[in-house]
């Protein structure tokens, strides 16, 4: 990690986590139009985009062979399988990007990879997971945004409860049953890191 980003420049970041379908990137949209200060950190997949999703805006797309390729190189600080070929990760690139321009990193991430940027970031960061009302609200979630067959949602849902069962590795636990005052606490916590 030391020598491949510039730890001189190195800034605070803010880990938002959750399971698919627990609003984390609506909440993460609030902080970013609320704190100036903020800046995205874009991860890079290995799936084609859903729905209204944009390249270089939403995610950064590869194929599996160019992430592999990504992987190899070393160009990720943190990346993980979290289905057969489907690969998620966080360049190195973006978060070098945003300290350069004296910017706070906010990663969008499951809870291994907000799990696994804790541990590279340390007290540099602040780890919030956003945890939904219950499973059964979650699946109703998923299944409105019609972009999942079910056997998507069914592995989706198995993932979630693993991943709920790992929210006491985070500095902090949101409960998302109410949007506006999910998104009003996380904003006060955030501006009490920075």
């Amino acid at each position: 990690m030391a020598e491949l980003i510039n730890t001189e420049s190195k800034g605070k970041c803010i880990i938002v986590s959750a399971p698919s379908g627990a609003g984390k990137t609506t909440i993460v949209h609030y902080l970013l139009r609320e704190l100036s200060q903020l800046s995205f950190s874009v991860s890079a997949c290995s799936r084609d985009p859903r729905g209204r999703e944009l390249p270089g805006i939403d995610y950064h797309y590869f194929s599996v062979n160019e992430f592999k390729q990504k992987i190899s190189a070393e160009e990720f600080v943190e990346w993980q399988e979290v289905y057969p070929n489907n690969f998620y990760g966080t360049l190195k690139s973006e978060i070098q990007k945003s300290w350069d321009a004296g910017k706070i990193v906010v990663f969008d991430v499951d809870a291994e990879g907000g799990i696994n940027l804790k541990k590279i970031f340390g007290e540099q960061s602040l780890s919030i997971f956003i945890k939904p009302p219950s499973l059964f609200v979650l699946e109703q979630r998923l299944r409105n945004r019609r972009t999942e067959s079910d056997e998507g949602i069914k592995m989706r849902l198995e993932k979630a409860n693993r991943e709920m069962e790992r929210a006491d590795q985070f500095d902090y636990v949101l409960l998302n049953d109410n949007l506006e005052k999910a998104c009003l606490e996380i904003k006060e916590k955030v501006k009490s890191f920075i």
